[in-house]
């Protein structure tokens, strides 16, 4: 497996249509914009509030994602509709710690692809001259790392034989 069908199943193999882990994705990323919105302004600026708000952002763009139906059964009759939402056809979803881990490893894609954005904040605020750039990058790569690691430890590994 090359380095982009491993990014493209990492980022985009979990997209299918799930509207409960879409409610789940979506509380998440209130509950970590809401961190940040309370946290006082003295600190609101500081790398684990930023980290919040990063992360809650990529949580609510793949609630966003995993709120859309997909075009699974278009152009099916209604008997090859039916035969297609028995559960024997149904994908199988990850384990808990699977699906955990990848919650974890969305949280800190938020500070390991959106840190370019605390430049924008420097560009608003003039007062802000020091954005701490590299400390959320870094927080994001090992939360990133971290639930990737998980996640292939946790994967099904199919029969073996």
């Amino acid at each position: 497996m090359g380095m982009r069908e491993l990014f493209l199943e990492n980022f985009a193999g979990d997209l299918e249509y799930h509207p409960r882990r879409a409610a789940i994705y979506l509380i998440l990323a209130a509950s970590s914009v809401c961190f940040w919105a309370f946290s006082p302004t003295t600190s609101k600026f500081t790398p684990v509030p930023l980290i919040f708000v990063l992360g809650g952002l990529t949580l609510l763009i793949k609630g966003i994602f995993l709120l859309r139906p997909s075009s699974e059964g278009i152009g099916l009759s209604d008997s090859e509709l039916t035969e297609l939402t028995t559960s024997a056809q149904r994908k199988k979803f990850p384990s808990i710690p699977s699906q955990a881990a990848q919650i974890v490893q969305d949280f800190g894609a938020g500070g390991l692809l959106l840190w370019p954005l605390l430049n924008m904040g420097k560009d608003i605020d003039q007062s802000w001259s020091n954005p701490p750039r590299w400390a959320v990058f870094g927080v994001g790569s090992f939360l990133f790392c971290f639930g990737w690691l998980i996640r292939r430890l946790t994967r099904d590994q199919g029969p073996q034989g």
